[in-house]
This record gives structure tokens, sequence and C-alpha cells, in this order.
């Protein structure tokens, strides 16, 4: 059987048009963009456009957008700028942030002495808004909210136009890591109440090593790294140029397919939930799975037993790719920070499936069947 790969909230494949606008900066379009002859200037012209391109489909302007390494840089340069530049001593977050954002924060929090505060979480794993508003009441000097747009593991989606307007309310700083939906989602950022968001474009079929920090034209952070001024001073380095076209024909395509592409996905997720209760007893789904959700993620927890523990290695075997929870930190499997903080049962196994445009209906009935063989 052929490799079925149910893992794209990880990682998605290279779209091949993208590979395709990629190819002639990895060949004859070569030239360092900060150069001032003919190949300097065609590259750095391809950034430029690439900024324009991106910040067109966000609905920001140009100079807001940043490009990075990937989501963990961007929510790295974002936090911690915030606490050395604009002030911020103490930190609102929640348990279930990816670790780009927990560990920056503990370290933070460690380093300067930053306080850090976490909103409480609904039973359905949503975020308590009410004492989100509680917390920035009783703040004391400058805060910055911390707190993902759409959760990688169980899918669930924050209203970021209520957290914003709350943050605006009490003067907060908001940074969203909206790495699961940039790509997946529309936005238009200037009617969005937000200092900074986050991307990466291996989550939208892009290239992998390159990502997107929006900072709000009305923040003034100083450099993150330093050296030779690229990004309009702001991240030394030459560019990832060959990324950075990628990551805006990615999100280019994204954009324009994505009602098509959505309703598609939506529809995979949806018979699979039903596939999976029709065969499969004693089945629970973690999340607000058809609520407030992302399209593209499925969190289900199996019954313990001694067939369910080997399960995502079962699975593996059978040529299934599949997550127990986040792939950010794979090696160790030290268990779901974010099932432990909204589901702590130790009587289930939990896998994530998250599908793309590539899947089909039939990977989804051979491992259904799969997974009623296994358990």
């Amino acid at each position: 059987m052929s490799r079925i790969y149910f893992d794209n909230a990880a990682t998605t494949t290279l779209d091949s048009a993208v590979l395709e606008t990629m190819m002639p900066y990895l060949t004859e379009k070569f030239g360092n963009p900060s150069s001032i002859y003919s190949y300097g200037r065609e590259t750095k012209m391809a950034i430029e456009n690439a900024r324009k391109t991106v910040a067109k489909i966000l609905q920001a302007h140009p100079a807001e957008i940043f490009f990075t390494s990937g989501g963990t840089e961007s929510n790295n340069t974002a936090i911690q700028t915030a606490v050395r530049d604009l002030g911020c001593t103490h930190i609102i977050t929640s348990l279930i942030e990816h670790h780009a954002v927990t560990h920056t924060v503990e370290h933070l929090a460690h380093l300067h002495n930053i306080k850090v505060s976490y909103v409480n979480l609904l039973s359905n794993g949503h975020i308590d808004l009410q004492h989100l508003e509680k917390l920035l009441s009783e703040q004391k000097g400058k805060t910055l909210v911390s707190l993902m747009h759409a959760n990688n593991e169980i899918g669930n989606i924050l209203d970021i136009h209520a957290v914003g307007n709350l943050c605006k309310k009490f003067q907060a700083v908001f940074h969203s890591d909206t790495v699961q939906t940039v790509g997946h989602f529309p936005f238009d950022l200037r009617n969005t109440p937000i200092h900074f968001i986050t991307g990466a474009a291996h989550k939208f079929h892009g290239p992998k090593g390159v990502g997107l920090l929006y900072i709000n034209e009305n923040v003034r952070i100083k450099p993150f790294i330093f050296g030779g001024g690229q990004e309009r001073n702001m991240r030394a380095g030459t560019e990832n140029l060959y990324g950075i076209v990628g990551f805006a024909k990615a999100l280019e395509l994204a954009s324009i397919h994505y009602e098509k592409d959505r309703a598609y996905i939506e529809g995979l997720k949806k018979y699979m939930h039903d596939q999976l209760v029709k065969k499969i007893a004693g089945i629970q789904f973690n999340g607000d799975t058809f609520g407030n959700s992302l399209y593209t993620v499925l969190s289900v927890s199996f019954p313990k037993t001694e067939k369910s523990e080997m399960l995502l290695f079962n699975l593996d075997i059978n040529n299934i790719c599949a997550s127990g929870g986040s792939a950010c930190s794979s090696g160790a499997d030290a268990g779901s920070h974010v099932i432990r903080a909204i589901n702590n049962n130790p009587n289930q196994i939990t896998v994530r499936f998250s599908f793309s445009k590539n899947n089909t209906t039939t990977e989804i009935d051979n491992v259904v069947d799969k997974l009623s063989e296994l358990l």
C-alpha cells in the first residue's frame, strides 16, 4: 500500500506550481539582493514583489510584512521584542499554545522576571474570554497577550477580533500565532485590532524554512538579528530568495482556491468523523470539532488498551502518517501538553488526523479499516 499522509498540520507537500515559480531563483536568477548590479536588482525586485503580493492578500501594507525563517522565529521575535522594546512586564497566554510561544514566554519570565498569567480554558478547549477580560482589568504595567488563532492539535479557533478589541480596551499588545490559519483563512489585517501575526509557508503547500511576521505599522521595535540591514533593517542576513518567492506563490494559490479547497477538505473531515463513529466503539473527539474549528484537523481519542497504546507505531508500519499531537518536537514522546490541558484522561490515546486538498475518501476508508483491524 502506498503511503497515506494525514499529517498536513505538521507540513504539506510542495505544490508543483510553487516549485516551478521558485526554480529560476535556484538557477539563473542567483544574484544577492543586496548587490547593485543587474543580478542583484532582479532578485531584490522579486522579494519586493513577493512582499506586495503577501500584503495585498492579507490586506496589510507591504511595510508591515517581514520575511523570516518560519513561524518559530516569527513568534520568538514578536514576544521577545514586546518585552524588550515595547515595555511589556506581564504576559497573558494559555496552556495550549505551541512550544514556540510557551517556551519563549517561560524563558522571558525566568530572564526578566516577567509575570505570566494563564487564561482559563472552557471544557471544549476554547479560551474563556470573560477570564481574559478579568486578567486584563487587573493588570499593572504594560501587558502582552499571546494567544494562537487556531490550535495545531485540536483545531479550535480563537475569535481574534474579540480578543483584539479587549486588548485595545486595556491598551495591551496583542500577538497571535496564526501559523495554522495564514493560507487557510482570509485575513483583513487593516480591520483587525492586532499588533503581530505569524505564518509559515510549509503549512499551505509552500517551501520549508520561510515564514512571515506581520508587525502593525504603529509598532516600533528594534532589530532582532543584527548585521547587513536586510528586511528594512529589521532582520539582517541574505534573504531566503527562493523561499520568499515560493511563500508568495503558495499564498496566492491558497487564496485563489480557498472556497473550493475548504469545501473539499471540510467534506473529508466530516466523512472521516462519520466513518470512525460508525466503525469504532468508544471514541471521542477533542475540541470544538464542527464548531469554531480548523477544517483541516480532526483530533480523535481512542480507549486505551494494549493494542491502542502502540497505535501510531502500528499506523506507521502500515504506511499511514498521523500525529499524536504536535509534530515540532518529535523524538521523545512526552505526550501532548494540549490534550493534558483540555482532556486529561489517562485512559485515552489521542491521534490527530489532518487533511489537505490532496487527500481522498478512499484513503480515509483504508485508514478506518486499518484502525478497526488494529484495535
